[in-house]
C-alpha cells in the first residue's frame, strides 16, 4: 500500500506544483521584463476565479476559459497604463506601494459584487469524475485503469489479499495539461518569436527598440496584462479545483513570493522548478502523520514527548507542514541568494 501513497501523494503534489507555476510565471514574466515585484499578482488570480464564476454561470466553463483571463489581462493592461506607468519614475519603492494598495481594491471590490462568502464554482461535468483509477493490491501490486475501477477489482474474496483504490480526478489531471501547455506556449514566444525578441530587446536596450519604431510603454503593457492574464488563468483552473472565496488571494500570496525567489528572480525555468519541488515537499509533508516521538521509537529510544518539557516532539510532520515552503525560503537565502536557477542576487 505504501506504493500507492507514493503514487497518488506524487501526482497531488505535482498538480498542486504546477497550479504554482500557472501562478507564479506571470509574476516571474513581469518582474523578468519590468523589474516590477507585483504584490496585486494573486489578487488577479482571485479576479480570474470570480470573473470566470459569473461567465460560467452565464454561457458555460469552456467559453469561461478564454474569457475570464482575458478580461483579467486587460484590467492589468489598463493598470500598467493608467497607474503604475505614472510611478515608474519613483522607483521600486512607489511601483511596490501602489500594486500593494491595488490588492487591497480588488479584495474590496471582489467582496462588493460578489459578497464575503465562498461562491460555488463546481468544476465542469465532462471532468467530474476519475481519470484513472489506482489498484493497490498486497499480492499484485500496482496496477491502473482509465476512468473508475470496476467494483469487483476493488475487492477481494481472500481476507488474506489487501485491495485498495484510489481515484485520480479528471479535473487535477486537465489543470496540469494546461499548465504544461502554458510552460510551453510561453517559453516559445518569448524565445521563437518576434514579439517575444521585441520584448526581451525591450528590457535591456530600450532606446534602440524605439529608434526601430516600437512603442516601449505598450510592449510593457502588453507585459504586465499578459501576466495579469496568466493569473486569471490560474484562477480559473484552480478555483475550482480548491475553493472561490475572497481570501484565496492571500493563501496563495505568499507562497507565490516563495516560488519566485526559490527559482530564482526572473527565471521561468526557476520558477518552474521551484514550483514542482515545493507542491510535492508540501503535498507529502500533509500526507505524513509522524512525530519526532515516532522517529526516536522506531530507532529503539525510549523518549516521550515530555521528556524535554515540553510537548514539541508531538508535532507531525503533517502540522509543521505550512511553514516548509518558508523554511526552504530562509535556507535559499542563506546558502544561494540568488535562487535555484537565477542569475542575480536579491
Amino acid at each position: 500500500m505504501e506504493s500507492s501513497f507514493f503514487t497518488i501523494s506524487m501526482l497531488n503534489g505535482v498538480s498542486y506544483g504546477l497550479l504554482l507555476f500557472m501562478l507564479s510565471s506571470g509574476l516571474t514574466l513581469i518582474f523578468s521584463m519590468m523589474g516590477v515585484l507585483n504584490f496585486a499578482h494573486a489578487s488577479f488570480y482571485m479576479l480570474g476565479a470570480y470573473v470566470a464564476f459569473t461567465t460560467t454561470q452565464l454561457v458555460g466553463y469552456w467559453p469561461a476559459l478564454v474569457v475570464a483571463p482575458l478580461l483579467v489581462g486587460l484590467a492589468g493592461a489598463m493598470f500598467e497604463k493608467y497607474c503604475l506607468r505614472r510611478v515608474h519614475k519613483f522607483g521600486h519603492v512607489a511601483e511596490l506601494l501602489i500594486t500593494f494598495g491595488l490588492s487591497y481594491v480588488l479584495l474590496e471590490l471582489v467582496q462588493l459584487v460578489w459578497g464575503r462568502s465562498a461562491v460555488h464554482y463546481p468544476v465542469p461535468a465532462a471532468l467530474d469524475g476519475p481519470l484513472f483509477t489506482i489498484v493497490s493490491s498486497s499480492v499484485g501490486g500496482l496496477d491502473f485503469a482509465w476512468g473508475r475501477a470496476a467494483s469487483e477489482l476493488c475487492s477481494s474474496a481472500d481476507p488474506a489479499v489487501a485491495i485498495s483504490c484510489t481515484n485520480f480526478p479528471a479535473y487535477r489531471g486537465f489543470m496540469m495539461l494546461v499548465a504544461v501547455f502554458m510552460l510551453v506556449s510561453v517559453y516559445l514566444l518569448l524565445t521563437r518569436t518576434r514579439i517575444g525578441l521585441v520584448i526581451q530587446a525591450a528590457l535591456t536596450h530600450p532606446e534602440a527598440v524605439e529608434s526601430l519604431g516600437h512603442n516601449v510603454p505598450r510592449v510593457f503593457m502588453l507585459v504586465f496584462g499578459g501576466g495579469a492574464a496568466l493569473a486569471g488563468l490560474a484562477g480559473v483552473i484552480g478555483g475550482n479545483a480548491f475553493v472561490t472565496e475572497p481570501g484565496m488571494a492571500a493563501t496563495v500570496g505568499s507562497i507565490i513570493f516563495v516560488v519566485v525567489v526559490v527559482g530564482g528572480m526572473g527565471s521561468l525555468a526557476g520558477a518552474f522548478l521551484a514550483s514542482l519541488l515545493i507542491g510535492v515537499i508540501q503535498t507529502f509533508a500533509v500526507a505524513i502523520d509522524y512525530s519526532l516521538v515516532n522517529l526516536f521509537g522506531a530507532l529503539g529510544w525510549n523518549i516521550t514527548s515530555e521528556t524535554f518539557g515540553y510537548p514539541v516532539f508531538r508535532l507531525t510532520v503533517s502540522q509543521v507542514a505550512p511553514i516548509l515552503p518558508y523554511l526552504f525560503l530562509v535556507l535559499i537565502l542563506i546558502f544561494r541568494p540568488r535562487g535555484l536557477l537565477g542569475t542575480r542576487e536579491g
